[in-house]
């Protein structure tokens, strides 16, 4: 689905940019100005106009903060947000030596919590208990009566951020009376830049200590656990509930069966292609991305230990531990993992259902950006189906 660019990877993120208007995370207008001023396949220019924008809302943000205008400024430091982690998005060349990339990442970061500390029930920020650190998390809750409610505990892939999984989940949770913590897990967002740890393949050892953690919280249903998990998310996250059996309900936004099998194929292109992964590299600018994130957030220092290191990510042999209901999600033209979705639900073995979004309805894309409403409602409404039962 072309949005505003002919370059696959621009229009996706784009368009998952623009997305977020759904809760306060873009709007319209500011995303089209700013992505008139960056041609196409132009990361530098795509890096250097979103932190334009980024900076001028923030600033009308702060400046309605300093005046009392207190939903004024949660909405302009939300979208600024948003539009500070599009900026820092495609610098993975050596994120660890970017000054620039650090900044934009610690003023998403910022001007997040600053707006989830204006929500209407203001967001608590966590430090879970992990292995000898924490992982870093934000506890949002439908209101301030202290009632337990059904809880999400909910994580992105292979390039989401704790700030961002406000806007991809927490946000219409929140509308629905669910309560959410959301986090960061190591190889995700903060945890990679700041504490250096990598992706692990066993996320039950990432995911126990959160629920461990979610049944010390008052406000969080003990029988009502649900673990989501996005993008790559959707393996993590099935391989965690094939292990821990406390969780009532999995979702699988989208369902992956083999990471392994999407690199081999990257893998396979590059074979194939004069000049190998840097050719391959130089011409593709999703392929360019996809490499230089996964050195990062696997901690490997080349593509073919990236591969190598994907090889334990697949859900061979493990799919049928899954012993809560699980609702797997599909987008009919996902570039990344088409078809994996229907080979995990025949995998599954429990209460089982697979919702597919077309192209036609808007949804098809990866994760169903640019469709927000819709992936809420259906899975929402599956969540309260199952609960009410």
């Amino acid at each position: 689905m072309k949005f505003l660019y002919d370059d696959e990877s621009f229009s996706f993120e784009a368009l998952r940019a623009a997305g977020y208007a759904a809760y306060g995370g873009a709007d319209l207008g500011e995303v089209l100005v700013t992505c008139r001023r960056i041609p196409e396949g132009d990361e530098e220019a795509w890096s250097a106009q979103w932190a334009a924008t980024a900076a001028r809302i923030e600033r009308i943000g702060r400046d309605a903060l300093a005046a009392g205008h207190r939903v004024s400024a949660r909405e302009a430091l939300l979208r600024a947000s948003n539009y500070y982690r599009t900026a820092d998005f495609y610098r993975r060349e050596d994120p660890a030596a970017d000054t620039e990339s650090a900044r934009l990442a610690r003023a998403s970061q910022q001007t997040f919590a600053d707006a989830a500390a204006l929500l209407d029930t203001p967001a608590r920020a966590l430090r879970i208990p992990y292995e000898d650190t924490t992982l870093p998390g934000y506890l949002f809750l439908a209101d301030d009566s202290g009632t337990p409610r059904p809880t999400l505990l909910y994580h992105g892939g292979y390039d989401s951020t704790l700030e961002e999984n406000y806007f991809a989940l927490a946000a219409g949770a929140l509308r629905r009376g669910y309560n959410v913590i959301a986090f960061d897990g190591p190889g995700q967002g903060s945890t990679v830049r700041e504490q250096g740890l990598h992706f692990r393949p066993d996320w039950e050892a990432v995911v126990t200590p959160v629920v461990d953690f979610a049944l010390t919280v008052p406000e969080v249903d003990a029988e009502r656990l649900v673990l989501v998990g996005t993008s790559l998310g959707g393996y993590l996250a099935a391989r965690a509930a094939a292990f821990e059996h406390r969780i009532a309900a999995c979702v699988l936004h989208d369902g992956v069966d083999d990471f392994h099998e999407v690199a081999a194929a990257t893998a396979g292109r590059a074979a194939s292609t004069p000049g190998g992964i840097e050719a391959l590299m130089a011409q593709n600018t999703m392929v360019r991305w996809v490499v230089r994130n996964g050195r990062w957030t696997f901690g490997v220092s080349d593509f073919d230990e990236m591969v190598k290191a994907t090889e334990a990510y697949t859900l061979a042999g493990i799919a049928d531990r899954i012993t809560c209901p699980t609702l797997v999600l599909d987008a009919e033209n996902d570039q990344f993992f088409k078809g994996q979705p229907q080979r995990l639900l025949g995998e599954l073995t429990c209460q089982k259902e697979l919702i597919v979004f077309r192209e036609d309805e808007g949804a098809g894309e990866h994760c169903h950006e640019g469709a927000l409403s819709l992936f809420h409602q259906r899975t929402f409404d599956w969540l309260d189906t199952l609960f009410a039962s």
